[in-house]
């Protein structure tokens, strides 16, 4: 007698190719209208499916997992991070998390390269200059940026994909510095040519570019902090395609408009998808709306990564990207 399918509630649209392969395998239902589920919704969903599929933008709390059915064994999260899912209260209610890591990579990496070489060089003021018609030609002493080569990057959280920025960094000649939890082992820094820093607040004084690859945990809130900011200095850029969270939004907000900071490069927020005005306003950024790993290419490996981890589990076997408390 074949094995019973899976029911499967995936919250958010997914890419045809990746919808289309869960019908398949599983009794999976799909979302109609690309939006985020209210709690509500995701109450109701818990109660019924055997698996839930959610992203970034649907959040997973105590709150949605205290009222989840027994039947409810895996949380299989379409997205690298889980900062969306209380994943110590799903583990005592044992359900099983999972996340999508390593596809992302270099799609976030290189469009965090975009951003670093974008504020420098004011690329997102010239398209404006052209776009409003206001260009009056070529001048040797207007619209002057700076170079990167030769400049300081800091990478703060040198995972996957800081250590992909650091490659890709590096081919455009700067120097490379980082701070993680870990110090890398000796074989890797040598191949990246860099420098670790034990102190975050010593290595923020020093660089030219601070590039931002922590995920967003309990520890990493307002990592950089009112405080932490004002160590940069005033001369330096600041580049967040990890989570907004990371960062004190509204004391960074304050520093740009002052004039204490170089600028800043954002594709994620505090309180997405809300924009502080200021940030708006300001000529030092350019925002992005969260598409670091927006490619054809990676959503599609994120939902192969999700049904790959599905299947595992129903077969009885561990899913390759179960995540745990103490790996956050």
């Amino acid at each position: 007698m074949p094995k019973s399918k899976p029911s499967v509630i995936v919250t958010r649209r997914l890419p045809d190719v990746v919808e289309t392969r869960m019908r398949e395998l599983f009794d999976a239902r799909l979302s109609l209208d690309d939006r985020p589920m209210t709690q509500a919704e995701l109450v109701e969903a818990v109660k019924s499916c055997e698996v839930l599929v959610p992203t970034v933008t649907d959040t997973i709390d105590a709150a949605v997992i205290s009222q989840a059915g027994p039947q409810l064994r895996l949380i299989a999260n379409y997205g690298n991070g889980v900062d969306n899912i209380d994943v110590q209260t799903a583990l005592n209610r044992g359900i099983t998390v999972t996340n999508t890591p390593g596809v992302l990579t270099e799609d976030t990496a290189d469009m965090t390269m975009a951003l670093i070489l974008a504020v420098p060089r004011r690329i997102a003021e010239g398209m404006a200059v052209i776009r409003e018609g206001e260009w009056n030609g070529w001048s040797p002493t207007w619209m002057l940026g700076h170079r990167i080569w030769g400049k300081r990057l800091g990478i703060i959280g040198m995972g996957r994909i800081g250590q992909a920025v650091a490659r890709r960094a590096r081919a455009f000649g700067m120097s490379i510095h980082y701070h993680n939890r870990r110090r890398l082992p000796g074989s890797v820094e040598e191949g990246l040519e860099a420098t670790w820093w034990e102190s975050l607040d010593q290595m923020l004084a020093r660089m030219d570019v601070i590039s931002i690859h922590c995920p967003h945990t309990p520890a990493t809130y307002h990592l950089l902090s009112a405080r932490r900011l004002k160590l940069i200095r005033p001369e330096a850029f600041v580049v967040n395609t990890a989570r907004g969270e990371v960062i004190d939004e509204n004391a960074l907000a304050r520093m740009l408009e002052a004039g204490e900071l170089a600028g800043a490069g954002l594709d994620v927020f505090e309180h997405e998808p809300a924009v502080n005005p200021k940030l708006v306003r300001s000529k030092r950024v350019v925002l992005l709306p969260h598409m670091g790993s927006a490619t054809i290419e990676s959503r599609v490996d994120m939902g192969e990564r999700v049904i790959i981890n599905i299947k595992t589990y129903q077969d009885g076997h561990r899913p390759p990207d179960r995540v745990l408390p103490s790996m956050l």
